[in-house]
C-alpha cells in the first residue's frame, strides 16, 4: 500500500510531542513576525518624527522660544522627549536653586542627571520585544531539531514493528520528520536578521539621541558662563564631557 507524502500526511501522522513542538514554533514564528514588522513601522515613524523635530528645533531664535511652544505641546519622539526633559530641568533649576533635593549639587549636575535619565529611558524602549525576537533566532532551530529526532525515533519504531526496512518504507517517514528542522529554520533565520538590524539601527539611534543631548547641554549652560566664576564654567565642561563619555562608552 502507498503511503501519502506532503505536508498533510505529516499532520495525519504527527502525535501530542510533535503537535506541541509545531504548535510552539507557530508562535513563535507569529509573535516574531508582529514584533518584526510593528517595530520596523515604529521605528520608521520616529525616524520622520526626529528629522521633523530637529530641523524646527534649530530654527528657533532662543531656548525661550522653545520653551513657550514645548509647554503645551506633547512630545511625539525621543528628541523632542530629551529637549523638553533639559529645557524643563534647567528652568526649574534656575527657579528653586538649590532647595529642592532633584536639584542638590548645581544646574549643571541636575541637567547632566536629567538628560542621562531621559537617554536611559529610551534605551530601555527600543529594547522592548528584542528578548523575544532574540529566543525566537536562537532556540527555535533546537526546537525544530527536538521535532526531527522524535518523528524519526516513531517513524523507526513503526518500521521495526512492520519488519519492513526498505527505502520506501523509510523515505516517507523521516523525511516527514525532517519537516520540523525546515520550520525550525523558517522561523529563526528571520529573527535573527531582524535581531541583528534592530540591535544596529538602536546603537546609531542612541548615538544620535546622546550627541543631541550634548549639543542640548551646551545649548542651555553656555548662556549663563559669563555670569559663572571660572571653577562653574568648568564644572559644566566637564559635564558636557561626561555625557559624551556616555555615548562612547554605548557605541562600544
Amino acid at each position: 500500500m502507498e503511503q501519502g507524502l506532503g505536508f498533510s500526511n505529516f499532520l495525519d501522522q504527527i502525535d501530542g510531542v510533535g503537535m506541541s513542538v509545531l504548535l510552539l514554533l507557530l508562535s513563535l514564528s507569529v509573535a516574531s513576525w508582529y514584533l518584526i514588522i510593528t517595530k520596523s513601522i515604529a521605528n520608521l515613524i520616529a525616524k520622520r518624527r526626529a528629522e521633523a523635530f530637529l530641523k524646527h528645533f534649530w530654527s528657533f531664535d532662543s531656548l525661550q522660544a522653545a520653551h513657550v511652544e514645548f509647554k503645551n505641546a506633547a512630545p511625539d519622539n525621543a528628541f523632542a522627549e530629551l529637549a523638553k526633559l533639559g529645557i524643563d530641568a534647567a528652568a526649574d533649576s534656575k527657579l528653586h536653586s538649590s532647595h529642592k533635593l532633584a536639584a542638590a549639587g548645581g544646574t549643571s549636575e541636575f541637567l547632566t542627571r536629567t538628560l542621562r535619565n531621559g537617554i536611559d529611558q529610551e534605551a530601555t524602549r527600543v529594547e522592548n520585544g528584542l528578548t523575544l525576537i532574540a529566543t525566537a533566532g536562537s532556540a527555535a532551530p533546537y526546537i525544530g531539531l527536538f521535532g526531527t529526532v522524535w518523528g524519526i525515533y516513531h517513524a523507526l519504531i513503526q518500521i521495526g514493528l512492520s519488519g519492513q526496512g526498505t527505502l520506501d518504507k523509510v523515505a516517507g517517514p523521516v523525511g516527514e520528520a525532517l519537516i520540523m528542522t525546515a520550520l525550525g529554520l523558517a522561523v529563526a533565520i528571520p529573527a535573527v536578521l531582524a535581531y541583528n538590524a534592530f540591535v544596529r539601527r538602536n546603537r546609531i539611534w542612541l548615538a544620535r539621541l546622546e550627541a543631541f543631548a550634548h549639543d542640548l547641554f551646551t545649548l542651555i549652560t553656555v548662556g549663563d558662563n559669563n555670569e559663572l566664576p571660572a571653577d562653574e564654567s568648568q564644572s559644566q565642561i566637564e559635564a558636557a564631557t561626561g555625557i559624551a563619555d556616555v555615548a562612547m562608552e554605548r557605541g562600544q
